[in-house]
Formats: structure tokens, C-alpha cells, sequence
């Protein structure tokens, strides 16, 4: 069986993912959609931003097309409709808003280029997922285009696929431990705690705060919203009863740096998902060495990596040294 076919017996809808711009999404993209099509298989594709221009809107280089296959189902803007350089048939006319107009539900007429682009809003994108399902797709699949960090949230979709390559660094060594790093922090263990899982969930319904709970499961509210720049006042929070405490947005250096590291080890830091970590890899791994514990309430599935071994500003790497080298570092990850 195809990769692809196995996605989809696996998937409903799986986000393409880039660690940077030129890593080489698109054409990851591309390649499934054609293997998908000789495999016999209806998919739908949108964005969390706008993609299939020929050149980068943001840096001025060429990127390559989307192609999208006869049936195919896709979502288009108002004003990229007439951009498109095939035929095709608007199934739906929907509310989800974007900066190009309101998202147009369509169905591929003729094979041929498309400029894709959905909402930004996570919500609002799982809803468009399942409205083109509805069409009899056997997989959606989710272009990260600008987003890129966003659209790895797990409520976004079942599955991601990460595309990283040369662009990260000249050197190969740093291409793979950042590739590794990315995939271990979607790996996060999640918090297995069930009463403490349910008392989290009920406190931060929509309210996004950052919470401490006890041994008791006592909840008690530092009245602090965001942990940037409140590392001191999360520490004099923190005392010997103290199990958990739960940040809801980002996670940075200068969070942990504020709290005592004695502390640190006597607590388990919970966040919602791994998508809120901003930490570097050499940093991370000195962090969990000198104890720290990190639990999410949802971790990512990374289905696969996909390599480019050319980087814009002319470097290249071998392009089986490169497959190889992260492929050993991940081991059960298909590469």
C-alpha cells in the first residue's frame, strides 16, 4: 500500500507542517496528492494562510504551485477564485471569513493549479475540515502555509507531517537535533493525572489563566494571565504543596528561569499542548537533566518527516546523508 493510503486509513485530516519557509512543504504536498491520485483516493486541501502562488509573499522567491487533481475538493477565497488556472465547480459558499473574502467550498473540474487559502482560526478550520469531508474525501489534508506553529495543534487535526531541511542550518548536525527536538516536544508525555485533567479543563474554559493546584487538587488563581515576565511571581506561589501548575500560554526560557530549581523539580508543569514550548534544543535537554517534569493535556501525532536538501541561499546537503541522518536519529518515525 501507498504512504498515502496508509494515512488514510490511519487519518481524517493531517496538517503539513514546516519548521521554516522553503523547507520544502509544498512539494511534500504535491507529492502526496499525485500518489494519492494513482491510488484512487479523494482528498481535499486547504490553508491555514494562502498557498500555490509562484512566488513567496513574504520573501520574494519562487515556490512551486499546488496541483490539485480532477474531483479534488478544495477551499478558495472569493478573490483567488478567478485565480485559479483550471475549472472549478463551487460546491458551497460558506461564512468563514478571511482577508480574500469568504471561503468558497469547490470541487476541481480539470486537473490543474489552484491558489488554496482557508480561515485562520483553528475552530473555524476543524469546521471547514468537516464540512469538504462531507464530499466523500478519504483524507484532508491542511497546507501550514504562514501559521505554521498554530496549525500543529492537535485540535487542528489528527495528525501532522513535518517538513524540515538545509534551510534550518548549514550544518547537517544541527539539522537533525533541531528536527529531533521539534519531534520529541509533539511527543510529550500527557497528563495521565484524570481528576487533575477535569479540574483543568473546567477552570480554563475560556477563561485562559494560569493555575496552581495542591496535593489536595485545591486550586488557587495567582490572577496572572500570561507567565511571560512573571516568573518571580509564579515562584512565590509555588510551596512544598504544590503537585502542578498549569500555563496556559507560552512557555519560554524566562518562565523557568524565574522559578527556584529546587522548586522546579518538586512540580509537574502542565501546558495544553506541546505548541506552546519556545525552548531550544540544547536548552531543553539541560532543563530536563536538572529535573524538570512536563506533562500536556494533548500531545501531537507526527506521522511523518519529510526532508529538502536545498536551502535558497545555495547550500546543499546529499540528499540520502540528509534522509539518512534523521531517520536514524528518529527511528520509528517514517522519514
Amino acid at each position: 500500500m501507498a504512504f498515502v493510503g496508509e494515512l488514510a486509513e490511519k487519518y481524517n485530516t493531517v496538517s503539513i507542517v514546516g519548521m521554516a519557509k522553503n523547507s520544502g512543504k509544498t512539494t511534500a504536498l504535491n507529492y502526496l496528492l499525485e500518489e494519492a491520485y494513482d491510488e484512487g483516493l479523494l482528498c481535499a486541501v486547504t490553508s491555514t494562510g494562502r498557498d500555490g502562488e509562484t512566488t513567496d509573499l513574504v520573501t520574494t522567491t519562487e515556490k512551486p504551485k499546488v496541483y490539485l487533481f480532477s474531483d479534488s475538493i478544495v477551499s478558495v477565497p472569493e478573490q483567488l477564485y478567478e485565480l485559479a488556472e483550471t475549472g472549478l465547480e463551487i460546491l458551497r459558499r460558506t461564512q468563514y471569513r478571511t482577508a480574500l473574502g469568504n471561503v468558497l467550498i469547490c470541487r476541481v473540474a480539470e486537473s490543474g493549479y489552484v491558489q488554496i487559502a482557508g480561515p485562520g482560526s483553528i475552530r473555524e478550520h476543524k469546521r471547514l475540515c468537516d464540512d469538504m469531508r462531507s464530499y466523500g474525501c478519504d483524507i484532508v489534508f491542511i497546507d501550514g502555509a504562514i501559521d505554521r506553529k498554530s496549525i500543529a495543534a492537535p485540535e487542528s487535526s489528527d495528525a501532522i507531517i513535518l517538513a524540515t531541511g538545509a534551510v534550518i542550518s548549514r550544518s547537517l548536525k544541527v539539522v537533525v537535533e533541531e528536527t529531533v527536538h521539534i519531534v520529541n516536544l509533539y511527543r510529550t508525555p500527557v497528563l495521565e493525572d484524570e481528576e487533575a485533567r477535569s479540574i483543568f479543563e473546567k477552570e480554563d474554559k475560556g477563561v485562559y489563566r494560569i493555575l496552581a493546584m495542591d496535593d489536595e487538587y485545591r486550586v488557587k488563581d495567582p490572577g496572572v494571565r500570561t507567565a511571560l515576565g512573571a516568573g518571580s511571581t509564579l515562584d512565590s506561589i509555588i510551596d512544598e504543596h504544590t503537585r502542578y501548575l498549569y500555563i496556559p500560554g507560552a512557555f519560554t526560557e524566562s518562565i523557568v528561569g524565574g522559578i527556584n530549581p529546587k522548586k522546579l523539580r518538586n512540580i509537574t508543569l502542565v501546558l495544553p499542548d506541546p505548541t506552546r514550548i519556545f525552548i531550544g534544543a540544547t536548552r531543553w535537554q539541560q532543563l530536563l537533566k536538572r529535573g524538570m517534569k512536563l506533562r500536556v493535556m494533548e500531545n501531537i501525532e507526527v506521522a511523518a518527516v519529510t526532508v529538502n536538501p536545498y536551502a535558497p541561499a545555495g547550500y546543499h546537503f546529499d540528499h540520502e546523508q540528509l534522509r539518512s541522518a534523521v531517520a536514524d536519529a528518529l527511528g520509528d518515525v517514517p522519514v
